[in-house]
């Protein structure tokens, strides 16, 4: 009865497409081993909602004004959605942005979107900092964002000329999130969290500035 994955085993994008899709189990596949996908939780979502809504409004205003600096018209997606970076790497980023309409094929990305968006969650958070940023790294994303709910920060990360991407700009609350993607684009991070940040955090944020 049914499907099993080899955790020992490596796998190609080709087999990943060939999975039962089902309501069972999402994966991601990278590097050729594949890892199982947790169910978001409430704060991941509303954090996720929140910054589409605020990146899709701002897209749709821009192109009423006529889109503004002459960028092509990007498409803001978020998960699930399969992004091809290799023949052994799909992965499902919890939010992406796309200006390139030939990277779309069967529904899919191929290639490196213009953003990329994770938001951490206690169980993949590990593979989030370390792999998948190494990842969006070689596949040449522009920049990559790393999402922290339970903390209240976020990590930016550049593409710098020499195919590295830069050490992190650490946002807090008051802090404004800008994309290369979006000109125009600003968004507080208290207005994306919401408020009250809670006191704990607070707290924490103070020692951390004071070390």
């Amino acid at each position: 009865m049914g499907f099993a994955l080899k955790k020992d085993e490596r796998y190609t994008a080709e087999d990943y497409f060939t999975w039962p899709e089902d309501g069972g189990p999402r994966y991601e596949l990278i590097d050729g081993a594949p890892y199982e996908l947790n169910a978001p939780g409430y704060e991941h979502q509303k954090v996720v909602a929140s910054l589409h809504f605020e990146l899709e409004s701002h897209r749709r205003e821009r192109l009423k004004a006529g889109g503004g600096g002459g960028e092509p018209p990007c498409d803001v997606l978020f998960a699930p959605l399969a992004v091809v970076l290799s023949d052994l790497t799909v992965v499902q980023p919890d939010l992406v942005v796309l200006c390139d309409p030939d990277k779309v094929r069967k529904g899919r990305i191929y290639g490196a979107p213009d953003l990329v968006v994770e938001v951490l969650s206690p169980g993949t958070a590990a593979r989030d900092r370390k792999h998948k940023r190494r990842l969006y790294e070689a596949a040449g994303v522009p920049q990559f964002l790393l999402i922290d709910p339970a903390n209240r920060f976020v990590e930016s990360y550049l593409l710098e000329g020499d195919g590295r991407y830069t050490e992190p700009e650490v946002l807090e609350p008051g802090d404004v999130l800008t994309f290369q993607v979006a000109p125009g684009f600003n968004l507080t991070l208290a207005q994306l969290f919401g408020w009250p940040t809670p006191l704990e955090v607070q707290q924490e944020m103070a020692a951390y500035r004071r070390v």
